[in-house]
């Protein structure tokens, strides 16, 4: 299925997140879509790599900060200057998404965006490819669509889709109705869902037409609906500029998924199982994609050594820098400029309670 310089997809990269999942490497001046944790390039190059042959440059849109911008365009000059999109403050993905379309809607009534974020780690990116092209076709025909990933683990932190009835394709891969979304269960909840296997992960990435999508916002959240035409109006008079100023902040932050994707019709989910995907959501999960030495050991972005040590992962943004560990087991070690982290690898949730402890304390030069 060739959808190669299609002039109607676009992709839509939501890049504007403060990363502090990964403290103390990932912080709001580097979040980590900035971050080289696998290879040479950040994760943002890698998610642009990952649509090379799909959706051009010219079509792809970048939704982030002012402080992030100037960072992420000279990682990629390809980009133009205008589909770099820029949010004043956080207002929640629907806002985000809800502005992007407006800006689509300017170039192409008929365009479908492929809705993406820059902080993602897949690692069958032909796979990837090709259900971008699957999801395209279903979008076509009026339906929301979202990938959903197999569980690898009953997780309390991941929403959950739960899939109903096949749906007939013109496409060679599965479709399915979905029934619900449930974020973030109970462990037994949890434990229910992966033991009966008609759920998927949410991923948070999406498919749909711009159309579609904007429908959906009008009937569900019609004061962003409302203030989002405020805006588009204001691209039309030359006074964009002062409407995302004022109009902007006067936005209720939703969510996608709460805002929408629970109330929609036509909502289908595209199984991504053999995406070999992670949304790098704490220092533990990096074990499910980097690879590990004959004694589970990772090192990331720096020199190492290893003694009686199993199971430990090591990381500096110094790439000079030699970490030594001795008669360690389970053990994640982070080095950086302003500040250190030692933990055992399965307390390493315990990241989200040091930001708010560092944020309580007005300590916020180290996030």
């Amino acid at each position: 299925m060739d959808i190669q310089h299609n002039n109607e997809f676009y992709a839509v990269i939501m890049a504007g997140g403060g990363g502090t999942r990964l403290w103390p490497w990932s912080r709001k001046e580097k979040p980590k879509q900035m971050l080289k944790i696998s290879g040479e390039k950040t994760m943002f190059e890698l998610t642009l790599d990952r649509l090379e042959g799909i959706i051009d440059a010219e079509h792809t849109l970048v939704v982030t900060t002012s402080e992030q911008a100037e960072k992420l365009k000279k990682l990629s000059d390809k980009i133009p200057e205008k589909n770099f999109l820029i949010e004043p403050i956080p207002r929640g993905t629907a806002s985000v998404i809800g502005l992007a379309a407006i800006h689509l809607e300017t170039r192409s009534k008929n365009s479908v965006m492929a809705v993406l974020t820059a902080d993602h780690f897949i690692q069958n990116v032909p796979y990837f490819q090709q259900l971008l092209c699957f999801g395209y076709k279903a979008a076509e025909e009026d339906n929301l669509v979202t990938l959903g990933i197999k569980p690898t683990f009953p997780s309390t932190g991941m929403g959950y889709i739960e899939q109903g009835e096949k749906i007939p394709t013109n496409f060679p891969h599965d479709l399915f109705q979905v029934i619900r979304f449930t974020e973030k269960p109970d462990q037994k909840t949890a434990d229910h869902f992966v033991e009966s296997g008609n759920y998927a992960w949410n991923s948070g990435m999406f498919l749909w037409k711009t159309s579609r999508v904007l429908e959906e916002i009008s009937l569900h959240i019609p004061d962003l609906y409302a203030k989002l035409g405020q805006i588009k109006q204001s691209m039309e008079s030359g006074m964009y500029e002062n409407a995302m100023k004022e109009v902007w902040p006067t936005i209720q932050p939703v969510t996608i998924d709460y805002g929408i994707m629970e109330k929609a019709k036509q909502v289908v989910v595209l199984p991504a199982f053999s995406l070999g995907w992670s949304d790098i959501g704490s220092w533990d999960s990096i074990y499910d994609v980097l690879p590990q030495d004959s004694n589970g050991n990772i090192t990331i972005n720096c020199s190492s050594h290893y003694i009686d040590t199993e199971g430990a992962l090591i990381c500096s943004e110094n790439p000079k820098k030699l970490i030594v560990a001795v008669g360690m087991k389970d053990v994640v070690i982070v080095e950086t400029d302003h500040a250190v982290l030692v933990c055992p690898k399965e307390k390493t949730q315990t990241v989200r309670e040091i930001v708010s402890y560092l944020k309580a304390n007005h300590l916020e030069n180290y996030l």
